[in-house]
């Protein structure tokens, strides 16, 4: 039935790619991060939807005759060039045949995310967008924390089987990444009834990253918790009511939750940190010998065998970090370049922090660019230890980063030519008046 139900919804939304290429965008976005598919029993388990939509977009996207124009950004050209890096080291990789099959996956996201910032072009489809995002990830969220509160915390909050997020760790990750973008959609609410459901979305789903009992989750939750109050309005207020909410979940989490998180201090012992530390070593002494690292899928029990502590006990074969994982399967080069695209949309957000505070216009763009920001600080933190360096909403926030900065200078430069006009005098330079001197001049010249 939900194969059945699945099937139809997608049909039903399908034919108006073909007339309005951004909807494919839409439908791409939940498909590949809410892995709708994922949830069913039947044919629609393993369903190309993803990739029927992809074409479709494509397609319509070059039939349209709507202007289309990729932004050369900093992020942009960063991003291409990583790209291109990965394409080389998976020439040299060492598996060959799983670093194929992984890159057959990690430049469709890729192709993807730059289509997405060729068609969402205007501050409304880039907030419909954002409630996409939300929407398909916050269901897990909203139902995750339930269950947590339902259950006591006795047992994990996970995701959907075969896709990015079905770990707990993974789910842990994706859902302190979407609370700072509820907030922004709760800022921009003008409906109470929106605003309400919104704060209690946030508070749910920041819930159920802890019942993911992910202990990586827990750190980039609180990282991500600081720079959400310091960076939201009444941030006193709001870092209270998030201490307070934490504080009483905290209390009704088990004792296996506890001593699992107290794990965290006492890593000489813990098993699994050990084998972090492993997986950390074995990646740089790859990138310390092979200029382009060992290639996608290099985490193998070779690869430990030959760059590894062999006095360590090998745990799992996991990276166990994004920053571990992009440096031991591409090198430094492909390290450098990861964390320099980091930069570029962490500094872009700055700006456009700066810029659209000039006027009441743009504020939209300083609360988007600030919980961007937040976002990719839970994704910093919460990733140092885990293994999801190719994880799409990632790449498709950066992707929001450089449309939002974009909108936000096309705003602020049409708002300072409305606010000033040329006159030009019989004899001498242009001058520049204010907005209140237009209708003036206009009566007396």
């Amino acid at each position: 039935m939900r194969d059945i139900a699945l099937t139809l919804i997608f049909m039903g939304i399908l034919p108006f790619v073909f007339t309005r290429p951004y909807i494919g965008i839409y439908l791409w976005t939940w498909l590949s991060l809410m892995n709708p598919h994922r949830l069913t029993y039947g044919f629609a388990f393993t369903f190309p939807f993803a990739q029927i939509v992809a074409i479709a977009t494509l397609g319509a996207m070059l039939a349209s005759k709507e202007p289309k124009q990729l932004p050369w950004t900093r992020e942009t050209v960063v991003m291409l060039i990583f790209i291109l890096w990965m394409l080389l080291t998976t020439f040299f990789s060492m598996y060959p045949d799983l670093a194929w099959e992984q890159w057959g996956k990690v430049w469709k996201i890729m192709l993807m995310v730059y289509v997405t910032m060729m068609l969402i072009n205007t501050r409304e489809k880039l907030d419909w967008l954002i409630w996409v995002i939300v929407v398909s990830l916050g269901l897990y969220g909203v139902k995750g924390g339930i269950f947590t509160i339902l259950t006591g915390g006795a047992f994990r909050v996970q995701g959907p089987l075969g896709s990015f997020i079905s770990g707990n760790n993974e789910m842990g990750l994706a859902l302190i990444m979407i609370i700072p973008l509820m907030r922004y959609l709760h800022l921009q609410a003008r409906h109470v009834w929106i605003k309400n459901g919104l704060m209690a979305a946030m508070v749910l789903t920041g819930i159920a990253a802890i019942g993911t009992q992910s202990r990586g989750a827990l750190v980039g939750l609180a990282v991500m918790g600081v720079f959400l109050a310091l960076k939201s309005r009444n941030r006193l207020f709001l870092l209270l009511a998030m201490t307070i909410v934490a504080g009483a979940v905290v209390k009704i989490m088990p004792q296996e939750w506890h001593d699992r998180m107290a794990s965290i201090k006492n890593y000489e012992e813990d098993e699994s940190a050990q084998g972090r530390l492993n997986a950390w070593e074995t990646a740089f002494n790859v990138a310390r010998h092979r200029v382009t690292g060992g290639g996608y899928e290099a985490f193998q029990p070779g690869l430990y065998y030959l760059y590894g502590d062999h006095s360590r006990k090998l745990s799992s074969t996991d990276a166990h970090s994004i920053y571990f994982e992009i440096m031991g399967e591409h090198g430094f080069i492909g390290f450098g370049l990861f964390i320099l695209l980091a930069w570029f949309t962490w500094n872009t957000g700055s700006r456009i922090r700066r810029l659209a505070r000039r006027t009441p216009e743009t504020a939209w763009g300083y609360d988007m660019a600030s919980m961007l920001q937040v976002s990719l600080m839970g994704y910093a933190s919460g990733g140092a230890f885990l293994g999801l360096a190719y994880f799409d909403l990632y790449y498709t926030l950066i992707a929001v980063m450089v449309i939002c900065s974009l909108l936000v200078r096309e705003q602020v430069a049409a708002a300072q030519s409305e606010e000033t006009t040329p006159v030009r005098g019989s004899a001498g330079p242009d001058i520049r008046v204010s907005a209140d001197m237009r209708e003036f001049n206009r009566r007396f010249q």
